[in-house]
């Protein structure tokens, strides 16, 4: 039995690495180069670092296994870069790790893997796979607070059948004492925050290298007075309050950005309120389902009571109570129980039937 590991340098797939070669599987570590600058330098933060493919191989070579650095550049540049700067030039808020995990690391590395002969592929999600005569299923991971089937939740049968995430029956401090216990160096690394490609700078000053012009345009208020000019709608995001350039005397909030004629729509709280959302892209992780769903908009999010059906060949979600600060572009992961069912992209957002670009 052949398992490639996905290593990062960080303590979990590090831990997952050694928990697959105890299982008795013939392991080999690969660390994906997803990213590099205009001049093929490596990123100095976030993921993806050379400290940090040094700190797989030096684990590789204490767990005794061969060790690899696969480079995958091209296929993160046009599967997931240029996916990202679009979006955010046109007002959409996107996810590039679920992105990455649906095309590059789970389509691209899978294919390298099977070609190679091995049989699955692993990785330190904080997530569980099972199967039954119904096929593969995709949990949450047992420590709530880690769990990353989030970021999992467009994945299909095809990938599911072939991948492995040994730390996802663990708890963060569970995986820290294995490591510990086999004398793994990365026991005590810091999990990794930062969008491996834009590190720790401002994503904005990584849209203007990738050649995003600012367009000017206005300010509006839900009223319709103009307030000001801006400077860029790539420079808000929706629910924003500091940094708007306006000052009215009571607390404003970003609700809607309209890339076509480049405006901004400000207003109060209340205008940030969402109770309904159409999707595109909506993936099943085994069959459809309607009716009473949880739906989990952020990574680290509270998945929300809410329904879904389809209305005029649309797939709707319908919060049960209104949530607040929903962007086009998230992702909406589906959940029944801890059990992952599916998820998709907003498309639109609305409140009391209206979309919340709502003319003035």
């Amino acid at each position: 039995m052949k398992a490639l590991v996905a290593m990062s340098g960080g303590v979990d797939s590090s831990v997952a690495a050694a928990l697959m070669k105890e299982e008795g599987w013939e392991v080999m570590g690969v660390t994906m180069k997803l990213w590099q600058g205009p001049g093929g330098e490596a990123p100095t933060a976030g993921c993806c670092t050379v400290s940090d493919a040094e700190d797989a191989r030096r684990v590789a070579a204490q767990l005794d296994i061969p060790y690899y650095v696969w480079d995958y550049t091209e296929e993160f540049m046009s599967g997931v870069v240029e996916g990202f700067v679009e979006d955010y030039a046109t007002g959409r808020t996107p996810n590039p790790c679920i992105e990455c995990n649906r095309t590059v690391k789970f389509t691209n590395l899978l294919a390298h893997a099977e070609a190679l002969g091995y049989e699955v592929v692993v990785t330190g999600h904080y997530a569980r796979v099972t199967s039954d005569s119904d096929g593969y299923h995709l949990w949450r991971g047992v420590d709530p607070r880690k769990d990353q089937s989030y970021v999992l939740s467009m994945l299909g049968q095809q990938q599911l059948a072939r991948l492995r995430f040994p730390v996802g029956e663990l708890t963060k401090e569970e995986t820290r004492k294995v490591a510990s216990r086999l004398g793994i160096r990365t026991a005590d690394k810091p999990d990794s925050q930062d969008i491996c490609f834009v590190g720790q700078g401002d994503y904005r000053q990584f849209l203007g290298s990738r050649g995003v012009t600012p367009i000017q345009g206005p300010i509006l208020h839900r009223d319709g007075r103009m307030l000001g000019v801006h400077h860029g709608i790539t420079n808000f995001t929706i629910g924003q309050r500091r940094g708007l350039g306006v000052a009215v005397g009571e607390p404003l909030y970003v609700f809607d950005l309209d890339e076509d004629s480049a405006t901004v729509m400000v207003g109060d709280l209340s205008d940030l309120a969402v109770d309904q959302v159409t999707l595109t892209r909506l993936s099943w992780i085994n069959r459809p389902v309607t009716g009473e769903v949880l739906a989990q908009y952020r990574a680290h999010g509270q998945a929300v009571p809410s329904e879904i059906s389809v209305q005029d060949d649309q797939p709707v979600i319908c919060f049960v109570e209104p949530q607040q600060a929903l962007a086009k572009g998230q992702t909406v992961s589906l959940y029944r129980d801890n059990q992952v069912v599916g998820g998709g992209i907003i498309e639109s957002t609305h409140y009391n039937g209206t979309p919340s670009s709502r003319p003035i």
